[in-house]
Protein backbone atom coordinates (compact mmCIF):
# COMPACT_ATOMS: atom_id res chain seq x y z
CA UNK A 1 0.00 0.00 0.00
CA UNK A 2 1.79 3.61 -0.93
CA UNK A 3 1.42 6.15 1.30
CA UNK A 4 -0.53 9.24 0.69
CA UNK A 5 1.58 12.10 0.80
CA UNK A 6 0.83 15.49 2.41
CA UNK A 7 1.35 17.16 -0.85
CA UNK A 8 1.81 21.22 0.75
CA UNK A 9 -2.01 22.17 0.15
CA UNK A 10 -3.99 22.75 -3.58
CA UNK A 11 -4.63 25.59 -5.52
CA UNK A 12 -7.14 26.23 -8.22
CA UNK A 13 -6.77 27.48 -11.32
CA UNK A 14 -8.50 30.70 -12.28
CA UNK A 15 -11.75 30.38 -13.63
CA UNK A 16 -11.83 26.95 -13.43
CA UNK A 17 -12.80 23.91 -11.58
CA UNK A 18 -9.22 22.09 -11.92
CA UNK A 19 -7.93 21.71 -8.61
CA UNK A 20 -4.26 21.09 -8.15
CA UNK A 21 -2.16 19.68 -5.33
CA UNK A 22 1.02 22.31 -5.50
CA UNK A 23 3.17 19.45 -5.35
CA UNK A 24 3.07 17.70 -9.01
CA UNK A 25 5.40 15.70 -11.05
CA UNK A 26 7.41 17.21 -14.26
CA UNK A 27 8.05 14.19 -17.34
CA UNK A 28 10.93 15.33 -19.35
CA UNK A 29 13.42 12.84 -17.53
CA UNK A 30 10.85 9.74 -18.38
CA UNK A 31 12.80 10.31 -22.08
CA UNK A 32 15.69 8.72 -22.69
CA UNK A 33 19.24 9.65 -23.92
CA UNK A 34 20.99 9.54 -27.23
CA UNK A 35 24.75 10.87 -26.69
CA UNK A 36 24.40 14.33 -26.39
CA UNK A 37 20.66 14.43 -27.41
CA UNK A 38 19.53 14.82 -24.30
CA UNK A 39 15.34 14.04 -23.73
CA UNK A 40 15.51 11.97 -26.77
CA UNK A 41 14.48 8.20 -27.39
CA UNK A 42 12.76 6.02 -24.80
CA UNK A 43 14.16 5.38 -21.16
CA UNK A 44 16.43 2.82 -20.62
CA UNK A 45 14.16 0.97 -18.30
CA UNK A 46 10.38 1.72 -19.97
CA UNK A 47 8.41 -0.65 -17.15
CA UNK A 48 10.45 1.50 -14.38
CA UNK A 49 9.19 4.67 -15.76
CA UNK A 50 5.46 3.51 -15.81
CA UNK A 51 6.22 2.21 -12.22
CA UNK A 52 7.10 5.31 -11.53
CA UNK A 53 4.19 7.24 -12.75
CA UNK A 54 2.06 5.16 -11.34
CA UNK A 55 3.46 5.30 -7.39
CA UNK A 56 3.00 9.24 -8.04
CA UNK A 57 -0.03 8.97 -9.01
CA UNK A 58 -0.98 6.81 -5.54
CA UNK A 59 0.96 9.12 -3.59
CA UNK A 60 -1.23 11.98 -4.30
CA UNK A 61 0.29 13.68 -7.34
CA UNK A 62 -2.34 15.21 -9.79
CA UNK A 63 -0.74 17.41 -11.83
CA UNK A 64 1.70 16.00 -14.48
CA UNK A 65 4.12 18.20 -16.87
CA UNK A 66 4.41 17.04 -20.46
CA UNK A 67 5.33 17.93 -23.97
CA UNK A 68 4.87 15.68 -26.99
CA UNK A 69 8.53 17.27 -27.88
CA UNK A 70 10.28 15.06 -24.97
CA UNK A 71 11.56 11.75 -26.86
CA UNK A 72 9.97 13.04 -29.32
CA UNK A 73 6.38 11.44 -28.73
CA UNK A 74 8.06 9.40 -25.50
CA UNK A 75 7.06 10.95 -22.67
CA UNK A 76 3.28 11.31 -23.75
CA UNK A 77 3.04 7.59 -24.64
CA UNK A 78 4.47 6.33 -21.49
CA UNK A 79 2.30 8.28 -19.84
CA UNK A 80 -0.82 6.78 -21.14
CA UNK A 81 0.33 3.32 -21.26
CA UNK A 82 0.91 4.09 -17.23
CA UNK A 83 -2.25 6.17 -16.06
CA UNK A 84 -4.87 5.55 -19.08
CA UNK A 85 -8.11 5.63 -18.81
CA UNK A 86 -7.00 8.83 -16.51
CA UNK A 87 -7.93 9.46 -13.00
CA UNK A 88 -10.82 12.15 -12.67
CA UNK A 89 -8.65 14.64 -10.77
CA UNK A 90 -5.46 14.28 -12.82
CA UNK A 91 -4.34 16.98 -14.50
CA UNK A 92 -2.15 16.48 -17.30
CA UNK A 93 -0.35 20.18 -18.47
CA UNK A 94 1.66 20.07 -21.99
CA UNK A 95 3.75 22.35 -24.31
CA UNK A 96 3.66 23.73 -28.09
CA UNK A 97 5.51 25.74 -30.24
CA UNK A 98 9.12 23.67 -30.41
CA UNK A 99 9.97 20.55 -32.34
CA UNK A 100 13.31 18.54 -32.54
CA UNK A 101 15.41 18.50 -35.09
CA UNK A 102 17.39 15.33 -36.15
CA UNK A 103 20.71 16.56 -33.81
CA UNK A 104 18.48 17.16 -31.08
CA UNK A 105 18.20 20.25 -31.14
CA UNK A 106 15.15 22.25 -29.82
CA UNK A 107 13.54 24.76 -32.94
CA UNK A 108 10.89 26.87 -32.73
CA UNK A 109 7.44 25.84 -34.24
CA UNK A 110 5.42 28.85 -33.90
CA UNK A 111 2.98 29.07 -37.14
CA UNK A 112 -0.48 28.15 -36.93
CA UNK A 113 -0.20 24.66 -38.74
CA UNK A 114 2.93 23.76 -36.51
CA UNK A 115 0.98 24.85 -33.37
CA UNK A 116 -2.28 22.81 -34.43
CA UNK A 117 -0.12 20.03 -35.52
CA UNK A 118 1.36 20.23 -31.91
CA UNK A 119 -1.94 20.06 -30.00
CA UNK A 120 -3.29 16.76 -32.14
CA UNK A 121 -0.07 15.07 -31.33
CA UNK A 122 -0.78 15.47 -27.94
CA UNK A 123 -4.13 14.63 -28.05
CA UNK A 124 -3.55 11.13 -30.25
CA UNK A 125 0.10 10.40 -28.10
CA UNK A 126 -1.75 10.93 -24.59
CA UNK A 127 -5.22 9.21 -25.62
CA UNK A 128 -7.22 12.43 -24.90
CA UNK A 129 -10.23 13.72 -26.71
CA UNK A 130 -8.97 16.99 -24.48
CA UNK A 131 -6.23 19.03 -23.29
CA UNK A 132 -6.56 19.94 -20.07
CA UNK A 133 -4.24 22.80 -20.27
CA UNK A 134 -1.45 23.76 -23.00
CA UNK A 135 1.09 26.45 -22.30
CA UNK A 136 2.45 28.50 -25.04
CA UNK A 137 6.27 27.70 -24.86
CA UNK A 138 7.52 31.38 -25.84
CA UNK A 139 10.57 30.47 -28.22
CA UNK A 140 12.04 33.96 -29.24
CA UNK A 141 14.95 32.34 -26.88
CA UNK A 142 15.49 28.81 -26.54
CA UNK A 143 17.03 28.96 -22.88
CA UNK A 144 15.24 32.13 -21.50
CA UNK A 145 12.38 34.41 -22.05
CA UNK A 146 13.04 37.46 -25.03
CA UNK A 147 10.50 40.02 -26.35
CA UNK A 148 8.44 39.17 -29.00
CA UNK A 149 4.96 39.31 -29.74
CA UNK A 150 2.45 36.11 -29.75
CA UNK A 151 -0.80 37.70 -30.45
CA UNK A 152 -0.82 34.96 -33.28
CA UNK A 153 0.07 32.24 -31.31
CA UNK A 154 -2.27 32.46 -28.56
CA UNK A 155 -5.00 33.76 -31.11
CA UNK A 156 -4.24 30.16 -32.55
CA UNK A 157 -4.91 28.22 -29.29
CA UNK A 158 -7.95 30.46 -28.29
CA UNK A 159 -9.37 29.03 -31.36
CA UNK A 160 -8.40 25.37 -30.51
CA UNK A 161 -9.95 26.23 -27.31
CA UNK A 162 -13.25 27.95 -28.80
CA UNK A 163 -13.46 23.68 -30.76
CA UNK A 164 -13.28 22.60 -27.48
CA UNK A 165 -9.39 20.40 -28.01
CA UNK A 166 -8.10 22.89 -25.30
CA UNK A 167 -9.52 23.43 -21.73
CA UNK A 168 -7.33 26.08 -20.87
CA UNK A 169 -3.95 28.19 -22.25
CA UNK A 170 -0.61 28.95 -20.20
CA UNK A 171 2.53 30.33 -21.08
CA UNK A 172 6.10 29.16 -20.55
CA UNK A 173 9.18 31.08 -21.37
CA UNK A 174 7.44 34.01 -21.14
CA UNK A 175 7.95 38.02 -20.21
CA UNK A 176 5.42 40.11 -18.40
CA UNK A 177 4.78 42.17 -21.53
CA UNK A 178 4.17 38.61 -23.62
CA UNK A 179 2.01 37.55 -20.53
CA UNK A 180 0.24 41.15 -20.66
CA UNK A 181 -0.76 40.65 -24.54
CA UNK A 182 -2.20 37.03 -24.13
CA UNK A 183 -4.18 37.65 -21.10
CA UNK A 184 -5.46 40.89 -23.61
CA UNK A 185 -6.66 37.59 -25.91
CA UNK A 186 -7.81 34.59 -23.71
CA UNK A 187 -7.19 33.37 -19.75
CA UNK A 188 -4.14 32.46 -19.00
CA UNK A 189 -4.31 30.16 -15.84
CA UNK A 190 -0.14 29.57 -15.52
CA UNK A 191 3.31 30.67 -15.93
CA UNK A 192 5.74 28.38 -16.25
CA UNK A 193 9.10 30.01 -15.87
CA UNK A 194 12.81 29.11 -15.10
CA UNK A 195 13.24 29.87 -11.82
CA UNK A 196 14.54 28.45 -8.46
CA UNK A 197 16.36 29.46 -5.14
CA UNK A 198 19.71 30.69 -7.07
CA UNK A 199 17.78 32.28 -10.16
CA UNK A 200 15.48 34.73 -8.92
CA UNK A 201 14.54 37.10 -12.29
CA UNK A 202 10.39 36.08 -11.86
CA UNK A 203 10.76 37.56 -8.50
CA UNK A 204 8.18 40.43 -9.04
CA UNK A 205 5.92 38.47 -11.28
CA UNK A 206 5.29 35.78 -9.59
CA UNK A 207 3.91 38.10 -6.74
CA UNK A 208 1.84 39.79 -9.43
CA UNK A 209 0.51 36.45 -10.55
CA UNK A 210 -0.17 35.50 -6.59
CA UNK A 211 -2.04 38.83 -6.75
CA UNK A 212 -4.44 37.44 -9.84
CA UNK A 213 -4.83 33.98 -8.38
CA UNK A 214 -2.91 32.89 -11.55
CA UNK A 215 -0.09 29.83 -10.56
CA UNK A 216 3.20 29.94 -10.93
CA UNK A 217 5.14 26.97 -12.16
CA UNK A 218 8.94 26.79 -11.75
CA UNK A 219 10.94 24.80 -13.97
CA UNK A 220 14.30 23.27 -13.78
CA UNK A 221 13.06 23.93 -9.83
CA UNK A 222 16.64 21.60 -8.73
CA UNK A 223 18.69 23.26 -11.45
CA UNK A 224 17.69 20.97 -14.32
CA UNK A 225 20.78 19.04 -15.29
CA UNK A 226 23.13 20.93 -13.47
CA UNK A 227 21.43 20.45 -9.54
CA UNK A 228 21.57 23.18 -7.33
CA UNK A 229 25.31 23.35 -5.66
CA UNK A 230 25.50 25.62 -2.52
CA UNK A 231 27.38 25.68 0.85
CA UNK A 232 24.38 27.29 2.20
CA UNK A 233 21.82 24.73 1.21
CA UNK A 234 23.94 21.96 2.39
CA UNK A 235 23.80 23.72 5.89
CA UNK A 236 20.28 24.20 5.90
CA UNK A 237 19.68 20.53 4.91
CA UNK A 238 21.82 19.18 7.69
CA UNK A 239 19.79 21.38 9.61
CA UNK A 240 16.91 20.30 9.11
CA UNK A 241 17.79 16.52 8.65
CA UNK A 242 16.94 16.67 4.71
CA UNK A 243 18.38 16.94 1.66
CA UNK A 244 19.36 19.94 -0.03
CA UNK A 245 16.59 19.10 -3.05
CA UNK A 246 14.19 18.84 -0.11
CA UNK A 247 15.28 21.92 1.24
CA UNK A 248 15.45 23.88 -2.19
CA UNK A 249 11.65 22.20 -2.92
CA UNK A 250 10.25 23.56 0.27
CA UNK A 251 11.73 26.93 -0.13
CA UNK A 252 9.66 27.21 -3.54
CA UNK A 253 6.22 26.04 -1.63
CA UNK A 254 6.91 28.40 1.28
CA UNK A 255 7.58 31.30 -1.25
CA UNK A 256 4.27 31.73 -2.30
CA UNK A 257 0.84 29.96 -2.34
CA UNK A 258 0.40 30.43 -6.25
CA UNK A 259 3.87 28.47 -6.82
CA UNK A 260 3.33 24.93 -8.41
CA UNK A 261 6.21 22.53 -8.14
CA UNK A 262 7.38 20.09 -10.72
CA UNK A 263 10.04 18.39 -9.64
CA UNK A 264 11.41 15.69 -12.37
CA UNK A 265 13.34 12.32 -11.82
CA UNK A 266 13.65 8.91 -13.03
CA UNK A 267 13.99 7.28 -10.17
CA UNK A 268 11.95 6.22 -8.23
CA UNK A 269 13.78 6.84 -5.21
CA UNK A 270 14.37 10.21 -5.89
CA UNK A 271 10.73 10.83 -6.41
CA UNK A 272 9.84 9.49 -2.59
CA UNK A 273 12.70 11.87 -1.51
CA UNK A 274 10.84 14.80 -3.71
CA UNK A 275 7.39 14.27 -2.19
CA UNK A 276 8.81 14.38 1.43
CA UNK A 277 9.67 17.92 0.61
CA UNK A 278 6.12 18.82 0.93
CA UNK A 279 5.99 18.35 4.23
CA UNK A 280 9.38 20.01 5.63
CA UNK A 281 8.63 23.31 7.27
CA UNK A 282 11.85 25.92 6.75
CA UNK A 283 11.90 27.77 10.21
CA UNK A 284 11.65 31.65 9.66
CA UNK A 285 14.95 32.70 10.34
CA UNK A 286 16.45 29.99 8.06
CA UNK A 287 14.64 31.58 5.41
CA UNK A 288 17.03 34.69 4.85
CA UNK A 289 20.05 32.44 4.76
CA UNK A 290 18.47 30.83 1.98
CA UNK A 291 17.12 33.83 0.27
CA UNK A 292 21.06 34.95 0.03
CA UNK A 293 21.78 32.39 -2.32
CA UNK A 294 20.67 33.99 -5.34
CA UNK A 295 22.85 36.88 -3.87
CA UNK A 296 25.79 34.73 -4.38
CA UNK A 297 25.91 35.06 -0.49
CA UNK A 298 25.46 31.01 -0.05
CA UNK A 299 27.90 30.09 -2.70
Amino acid sequence: MIEQIDLAGSFTLPGTARTLNRMGYGAMQLAGRDGNKLVWGPPRDIDQAIALLQEAVASGVNHIDTADFYGPHVTNQIIRKALSPYPGDLVIVTKVSARRGEDGSWIPAFSREELTAAVHDNLRNLGLDVLDVVNLRCMFSIHEPAEGSIEEQITVLAELQQKGLVRHIGLSNATPAQIAEARRIAPIVCVQNHYNLAHRADDALIADLARDGVAYVPFFPLGGFTPLQSATLSDVAARLHATPMQVALAWLLQRSPNILVIPGTSSIEHLRENLQASRLQIPTEVIADLDAIAGGGGQ
